[in-house]
């Protein structure tokens, strides 16, 4: 009889900390204390604390094991598993400024889960997403067999429209709508398709669910290809994510001979079928009819628009496309209901979303919570604030296509319509926090260095203006930046935004916009006193040794790459300028923080 559960992280994250040699250890230790048939092993997908993996979680009691290694695991097995004795050293204790009566802390209990709430990513951390009958086990294909045996196509559709879900991919049209445009077309054929190329910098919000509930996606595909009338599907996903890529197809071949694929499935004479096309990694693919005309085995490029997908899309034919985070909405929404769903959130915005929150944050990881959430508590609450005691500066949201939000406006809550309202977008999910120390003229250089590579080259507006909004930051940040730069700058962005062929161009201006708009001085800073307010931008710094401070250790100088530190013993050093290449050795080094950039 089994009395203990120990779930072991798979993610691509405690993938790569050595969560699969963990779980190793635990099954031999476990067979070395005769436990074996007492305690079972599941491999999940991503808790969502990816700061802390590899991630150990035991139940009954939920206790959260952080940053296990294998030489934890003959204590976790020995203690806990069969003394029954938490091992406190190893316990995530993070409670925020909640009061915990109880000694023991459970998953739940900590600042950041418990503010979230998870739909999409309800069974990332659950079941093992290699195992079909423990997704069942969740009410897992319930909703499909509910679509297909008891409504009609147009009920289907009628219950996501009433939902208000919104795709989760990038501009938030609405779910119900696109199918409805696509069920209104008669066809011989129609295609539903899965976008889970994600390409933002620091976003994984798409993959983590892969990984950890392939089936949902599955499954809402099939209620989708029911809705509007198509048998086929395909999911569109980066061939970067091997996971992935693996418990997908691990997943579709489950479904297949459980009956919940293929032909005739529940009895219905509905026929659906999924398969997989792997995508080489341009960001560009992300947009609906470049993904499809890769699909199709040509460049990904995008189209002029109309006509749209849904009336002609992959193969010239009717076709739905939405997101990994959209689809995984869908069961539940069919189960228990559009007025559930739109329960949650905004007027405008329903449900809840999931953000890949990184950077300059104590707790980088995963996070799901209801529309209208603010960024302020996402960042204190949830992602525990900024490491190191340095102010917050600015969240990116939208990746490349979205806007820097600046510590003013950080209790507006997070939804559609606000943060375009701001400058800003939701696009998939990416959050990067940005402290005190990060130049907001430099973050736009690397976001249009991202989009310039990116960019497909069918249009000029993106294909050269890119480049040139590129030339121009890059000038500023050296140093020999104008003023009149900076109308140069606003110009081309509008030029860009109205000219390009599709949303990568559309959207590339956007974070030198923001950072305009709410960062200006720094880029007058750069301009007029040839200075980073920041300290980033190497050609407008110097190091400087301060003489009251330093004690003449010499370390400074012996670690200095290029010969550009001068000093007796015992005697204060200088940095000779003309030598030095900036590369901040001598800073790290310096035991008495003598050194400093100005």
């Amino acid at each position: 009889m089994i009395r203990s559960h120990v779930l072991i992280c798979g993610g691509t994250g405690c993938t790569s900390s050595g969560s699969k040699s963990i779980q190793k250890k635990f099954e031999s230790e476990l067979a070395a204390q005769g436990l074996s048939e007492e305690v079972k092993i599941v491999q999940t997908g991503c808790f969502g604390l990816c700061a802390l993996g590899p991630v150990v979680i035991i139940h009954p009691e939920g206790t959260f094991y952080s940053r296990v290694t294998e030489e934890d695991v003959s204590e976790i097995v020995e203690e806990h598993l069969l003394k029954g004795r938490i091992v406190e050293r190893l316990e995530y204790k993070d409670v925020g400024d909640a009061q915990i009566e109880s000694e023991h802390i459970s998953l739940n209990d900590t600042a950041f889960y418990k503010s979230q709430l998870r739909v999409a990513l309800r069974n990332c951390g659950v079941i093992d997403p290699e195992n079909i009958e423990e997704y069942i086990a969740m009410d897992g294909y319930a909703a499909l067999g509910k679509c297909v045996t008891e409504m009609t196509p147009q009920e289907v559709i009628d219950v996501i429209l009433a939902s208000g879900l919104r795709g989760r991919g990038g501009a938030g049209f609405p779910t119900g709508r696109k199918w409805s445009f696509a069920a209104a077309n008669a066809a011989d054929q129609k295609y539903v398709c899965c976008n889970a190329d994600e390409g933002d910098p620091g976003a994984f919000m798409d993959r983590s669910v892969l990984e950890g509930d392939p089936h949902a996606v599955l499954e809402a595909m099939a209620i989708a290809g029911y809705a509007i009338g198509a048998n086929q599907g395909y999911i569109y996903v980066r061939a970067e994510y091997p996971i992935a890529v693996e418990r997908l197809e691990i997943a579709i071949k489950q479904a297949r001979e459980y009956g919940l694929l293929g032909k005739d499935i529940f009895g219905s004479g509905f026929d659906f079928d999924v398969d997989i096309r792997l995508g080489a990694g341009a960001f560009v693919c992300g947009e609906e009819t470049a993904l499809m005309t890769s699909i199709e085995g040509n460049r990904g490029e995008p189209r002029l628009r109309p006509p749209f997908p849904a009336v002609k899309g992959l193969f010239g034919k009717p076709t739905i496309l939405n997101n990994v985070e959209t689809y995984a909405n869908i069961p539940q929404i069919i189960l228990k209901g559009a007025d559930w769903f739109s329960s949650m959130g905004t007027e405008t915005s329903k449900g809840t979303k999931v953000f890949a929150l990184g950077g300059k944050i104590k707790h980088t990881g995963l996070v799901e919570v209801p529309m209208g959430t603010t960024l302020r508590q996402i960042i204190e609450e949830i992602g525990g604030g900024i490491p190191n005691g340095k102010k917050f500066k600015a969240a990116q949201t939208g990746g490349p296509s979205g806007g820097c939000i600046p510590a003013s406006l950080m209790d507006t809550p997070i939804d559609y319509e606000n943060l375009l309202a701001i400058g800003s977008m939701m696009g998939s999910g990416g959050l990067i926090v940005m402290d005190e120390d990060t130049c907001m003229v430099d973050i736009a250089k690397f976001f249009l260095e991202f989009t310039v590579d990116e960019s497909c080259g069918k249009c000029t507006a993106c294909r050269v203006g890119t480049k040139r909004l590129l030339e121009l930051l890059t000038k500023i940040c050296d140093g020999n930046g104008e003023l009149e730069d900076i109308d140069k700058l606003e110009e081309l962005c509008e030029y860009i935004k109205a000219n390009s062929l599709c949303a990568l161009g559309q959207t590339a201006p956007n974070p030198v916009l923001s950072t305009l708009m709410y960062f200006r001085d720094e880029y007058i800073a750069h301009i007029v006193d040839k200075k980073c307010p920041a300290g980033v931008c190497k050609k407008l710094l110097s190091y400087v040794i301060d003489p009251d401070k330093c004690k003449g250790c010499t370390l400074c100088a012996r670690q200095c790459p290029v010969n550009a530190i001068e000093g007796a013993v015992k005697t204060p050093h200088v940095i000779d300028a003309a030598k030095c290449i900036k590369c901040g050795a001598c800073m790290d080094k310096c035991k008495f923080n003598a050194i400093y950039k100005k």
